[in-house]
């Protein structure tokens, strides 16, 4: 537990948190809770992204009527950004299991956009007419299909084929809602689906693509982050169900045991918050999470469910904890394998 890959030697210990309205990224030392850095980047910075070499970190910025989008790369042994590289729509990034290409999220078109995980240069484009909003996705544990999250229009799952980059299917859950994150179960067995307006998480049966449960959580569902050494899944209930929330909310943290699927805890957030995304230190003892709505992020004891806060920009969303352990990444906020 918390074994760093040889191609992360090197990396600054550091937290980078994407500020959506200030258009911003804070670099935050997790040792001293200080913020050591901030540098400008594109319109609508939504998430930080571990490149699958473990040697970028690529900054997603959407965009928005007035700015196009972009990619900004970070040197984690530096901390420092580098020349924004243009792209169409960047709400989020994943790459493929083989690593031969980065997904390009590309939420308001409908979009999946296959793309050189260097230079990012498009390969190929597929549509996702059924999934309004695609959102998160995570991959099956052999890599060949990968679930996204389809947040706007009552929801759903669509199911891609990676081998041949194809839409598989379109899965509605049992009640209309607002899918968010997704992260598969350790064994590779179960899908869990955080959901904003269900307040909880659905359990998908990945290979025969059905519901097979739910678990209530929290209001407003959202972020999904195993525990470090796999036991535990930490829910982060951004405590609003709209997708512009008030400071102060009835947000909270749920731990669910893997093996039961139960909630074994639901921490607060001492007077009210908004937690959000983020992930795992890399010995597992703090869960570092955005406060989206009240400018601030959370740093939560794994153990106690005591809570730290590190004020940043405005409107932080999909942090990073860098670096982690894990042969590569899959994208997102650290999705590691």
């Amino acid at each position: 537990m918390g074994r760093l890959n040889p191609a992360t030697a090197g990396a600054l210990s550091r937290v980078y948190v994407p500020n959506r309205q200030s258009n911003n990224v804070f670099v935050i030392d997790p040792e001293s809770l200080k913020v050591v850095d901030r540098f400008a980047v594109g319109a609508s910075p939504q998430h930080v992204v571990p490149s699958w070499d473990l040697q970028t970190l690529w900054v997603a910025n959407n965009g928005d009527r007035h700015a196009a989008g972009s990619l900004t790369p970070i040197d984690p042994k530096t901390g420092k950004p580098g020349s924004a590289v243009p792209v169409e729509d960047p709400y989020n990034l994943y790459f493929t299991p083989d690593g031969r290409a980065a997904i390009v999220v590309a939420e308001k078109q409908k979009r999946l956009d296959f793309r050189d995980p260097h230079t990012m240069a498009l390969q190929q484009s597929l549509p996702t007419p059924e999934c309004s909003g695609v959102n998160h996705a995570d991959f099956s544990i052999d890599g060949r299909f990968a679930i996204f999250t389809c947040e706007f229009r009552g929801g759903g799952l669509i199911k891609v084929d990676m081998v041949n980059h194809k839409v598989l299917g379109h899965l509605n859950l049992s009640r209309p809602g607002m899918p968010q994150d997704i992260r598969i179960a350790l064994d590779g067995r179960v899908f869990y689906v955080a959901d904003m307006h269900a307040d909880g998480v659905f359990l998908v049966d990945g290979g025969a693509f059905k519901e097979i449960g739910f678990i209530r959580t929290g209001i407003g569902a959202h972020g999904l982050y195993p525990s470090r050494d796999g036991t535990k899944l930490y829910v982060a209930n951004r405590g609003s169900h709209s997708t512009h929330g008030r400071p102060h909310g009835k947000g909270s943290i749920a731990v669910i045991d893997f093996p039961t699927n139960k909630v074994e805890h639901l921490w607060p957030i001492p007077g009210g918050g908004s937690p959000d995304m983020g992930n795992v230190s890399a010995d597992g003892k703090q869960l570092w999470l955005s406060g989206r709505w009240d400018n601030v992020v959370y740093d939560i004891d794994t153990t106690t469910g005591a809570v730290k806060t590190v004020r940043v920009g405005i409107e932080p969303h999909g942090l990073t904890v860098w670096p982690q352990p894990g042969r590569y990444s899959l994208g997102h906020t650290g999705n590691m394998r």
